[in-house]
């Protein structure tokens, strides 16, 4: 019988992760299949005890459910509660396990475009899931982590939240003079907002209001949303001249910790690239 992994999220029809993984077994001719269910938030502990039963041999979680589904497991491991969040549930025996496999996504997918992390200095966008996972998986290198947020109070509740986790200093400010100040010393980008999502005004808008002229020539700008795949602060930071990278690259090597962690083979990158690009 084939081993049953999946997703779930609410919705969930535009998850690129089933191609991803099913490209993967393919590969490696492991007699698997991941698919995705959609769970209405009200039904998530009924679809937990069904894993349970059924099963299932491993899940990515995807939202709305990446901090609620954390009560329903047998153990949550450090990175994950650091964060505040489990994309990744993991079968050991009877217990499931959350983990979380954005942060050294994130990080993998930096070092893999050439991006150095050793001693950065970070600037990251938002006070989203994204953005903890971002200074979490970034603050086990980088020299300093500044988060920045509309709401600088946002900011703040994060920095406190994720602090503990860091081996290097961290701090807040709004998207005002201060965040011009922060670009100015910062070698790292990190976009983490929504407000880059799709095309039009809003868009547009977004990257015009950030000081990106502020940056240094040699800084790296990432954003981790990819539809479209160059967002508009990409754009904006690729008109300076700057190194950018795209958010594929997160979602990608997220996806090959989970699957290394189900598994304990090592993951196809390149075939699991060649699916998500489709």
């Amino acid at each position: 019988m084939k081993a049953l992994y999946g997703i779930f999220g609410f919705p969930v029809a535009h998850s690129r992760s089933p191609q991803m993984h099913n490209a993967a077994f393919a590969e490696l001719g492991i007699d698997a299949v991941y698919v995705p269910f959609e769970v209405a938030p009200e039904r998530l502990a009924d679809a937990v005890a069904a894993v349970r039963v059924l099963g299932v041999r491993g899940l990515n979680v995807t939202l709305p459910h990446k901090a609620e589904v954390m009560a329903l497991l047998d153990e949550v491991e450090p990175g994950a509660r650091a964060i505040g969040a489990v994309n990744t549930i993991a079968r050991e025996g009877e217990r499931l396990i959350g983990l979380n496999t954005d942060a050294e996504g994130l990080a993998r997918s930096l070092r893999e475009a050439g991006t150095a992390l050793e001693g950065a200095r970070v600037v990251v966008l938002g006070g989203s899931g994204a953005a903890r996972a971002a200074a979490v998986g970034l603050g086990a290198h980088a020299q300093h982590v500044t988060v920045a947020t509309r709401r600088p109070e946002q900011a703040a509740a994060l920095c406190a939240a994720v602090e503990p986790a860091l081996t290097c200093p961290i701090d807040s400010c709004g998207m005002d003079a201060a965040l011009e100040r922060a670009l100015s010393g910062c070698t790292l980008l990190i976009q983490a907002t929504s407000a880059t999502l799709g095309e039009g005004e809003g868009p547009e808008r977004f990257a015009a209001s950030l000081p990106i002229d502020a940056l240094p020539g040699d800084a790296t700008v990432c954003d981790l949303g990819y539809k479209p795949l160059e967002t508009t602060v990409m754009r904006a930071a690729a008109a300076r001249g700057l190194a950018t990278v795209d958010g594929l690259g997160m979602l990608l090597h997220q996806g090959a910790l989970a699957f290394e962690r189900w598994t304990g083979e090592a993951a196809p990158i390149a075939v699991m690239r060649q699916a998500l690009i489709g």
